[in-house]
């Protein structure tokens, strides 16, 4: 809701201007953590002494903030001429060292089950930013003063997570007496490398494609990319969280050697993932002009065909999230990190590539989805080496997958959108009914 009301209340050059330094922000702070949540999460268990370990991790993550704060503030000096550009950058990358510490003990929480308290303090956050945007209402302010705004809520955010979001786990005492030796930065983070890749790329291929689209199309055409992508975001949230939880299972039950239970809750989630997926896009692609007209306004209507296609890649987004989950707790991470390396390789190269020659949108879009499909289906031939897998299945979900995107999409096209979607929930409906039934009868059996 934020972000609506700051499109809708500021024109395209300034919303622009403070979407690529929010950009430049966040890609920052995907490096900043150095990805090291999942590590200390499967850590965190066999650890003898929770509290060293917790204290350590906690000032690794302050001083790394404070280092790639600094990264951040040269970046954008080096990326960018626009004094407002700059000076957004400068306040908003602030949140880089409240964020890192608001990472620590969002992990702590995850690796102690505590995930609702987590959940609890980001919606006061959301309310909190959200009544800044409402104060638009009232009283108009600069694109700088809302970025001042929204930086305190930021630290008033971090100061409710250490009163009320950590546990005596997070010994603040413990905290002031621990020293980062080069022994922890060698055995925290360079021993770890492979988790600040696998931690990272995820958000550096939305975010690197912001600025490949500030670079080469026009400030419209990053308002477009970004709202498209906001929407893809909040869409996101439900796999992304649940992912979060997953992992601990996966990992408890890969450490205790149980495969036939890890194949069998691998497949459910799989199940209810696809489901999650082709329903968000089911709804998204006949409604995404109502969407953006209702949202933010007529002046991003022609968005419409951005946020079609980036909903290509949701269609698989969710099963990659959940794929990587698994493969890094079965303690395969370089698989994972090199399967991102290399989709992001892919990315860059076709979104260079065909910018140059087509000037559009689209490339940006359909090289995101592209590389995200030949992410999922290397992940795939992974897991069949590995046998969690069978390759028939795999192949009917790709072939079912195309069917999908041409079939939906030509009808959606054709047909009244109402009836489509209501054809589909029909469809999905039935499809659903008859997974319950055929498990109902599997536990009878």
């Amino acid at each position: 809701m934020f972000f609506i009301i700051t499109a809708r209340k500021y024109d395209t050059t300034q919303f622009a201007h403070f979407l690529i330094a929010t950009t430049i922000y966040q890609l920052i702070v995907a490096f900043s953590s150095m990805g090291l949540g999942q590590w200390f999460i499967r850590e965190f268990p066999n650890q003898a002494d929770q509290k060293a370990f917790v204290s350590k991790f906690f000032k690794l993550q302050m001083w790394l903030g404070g280092m790639f704060y600094i990264v951040n503030i040269v970046a954008i000096l080096l990326l960018y001429a626009n004094t407002q550009i700059r000076w957004l950058s400068i306040i908003l990358g602030t949140n880089i060292i409240f964020d890192n510490l608001i990472y620590a003990i969002k992990n702590l929480n995850v690796a102690e089950g505590r995930q609702r308290t987590t959940f609890s303090i980001l919606v006061l956050d959301g309310f909190l930013k959200l009544l800044i945007g409402c104060f638009l209402f009232i009283q108009p302010i600069s694109i700088i003063v809302l970025s001042l705004l929204t930086l305190v809520v930021r630290f008033s955010t971090l100061n409710i997570f250490l009163r009320v979001g950590s546990t005596n786990t997070l010994d603040f005492r413990a905290l002031w007496h621990s020293r980062i030796e080069w022994t922890d930065i060698k055995h925290h983070i360079l021993s770890n490398w492979k988790f600040v890749v696998i931690g990272s790329i995820s958000i550096f291929y939305w975010r690197f494609a912001n600025i490949i689209v500030s670079k080469f199309l026009t400030l419209h055409d990053v308002a477009n990319y970004e709202i498209s992508f906001r929407i893809f975001s909040i869409c996101l949230l439900v796999p992304a969280v649940a992912s979060a939880t997953v992992f601990v299972r996966f990992n408890r039950l890969f450490k205790e050697g149980n495969f036939t239970a890890l194949t069998g809750y691998y497949s459910q989630l799989l199940f209810a993932y696809n489901a999650f997926a082709f329903a968000g896009f089911a709804f998204i692609y006949p409604y995404a002009n109502d969407i953006l007209s209702i949202a933010f306004g007529e002046k991003f209507v022609d968005g419409t065909s951005c946020l079609r296609q980036m909903f290509l890649t949701f269609l698989i987004f969710p099963t990659v999230l959940l794929q990587a989950t698994l493969i890094v707790a079965m303690k395969n991470e370089d698989i994972d990190m090199w399967l991102n390396v290399l989709g992001l390789v892919i990315n860059i190269v076709l979104c260079c590539v065909g910018l140059y020659f087509i000037k559009s949108l689209s490339v940006v879009n359909y090289s995101i989805f592209i590389s995200f499909l030949m992410f999922h289906i290397l992940q795939n031939i992974f897991l069949i080496k590995k046998g969690i897998v069978k390759t028939l299945n795999c192949v009917a979900f790709y072939v079912f997958l195309t069917a999908f995107i041409v079939g939906y999409t030509m009808i959606a096209n054709t047909f009244d959108h109402n009836w489509v979607f209501v054809l589909f929930c029909i469809t999905f409906s039935i499809v659903i009914l008859f997974r319950l039934t055929s498990k109902l009868k599997r536990v009878a059996i």
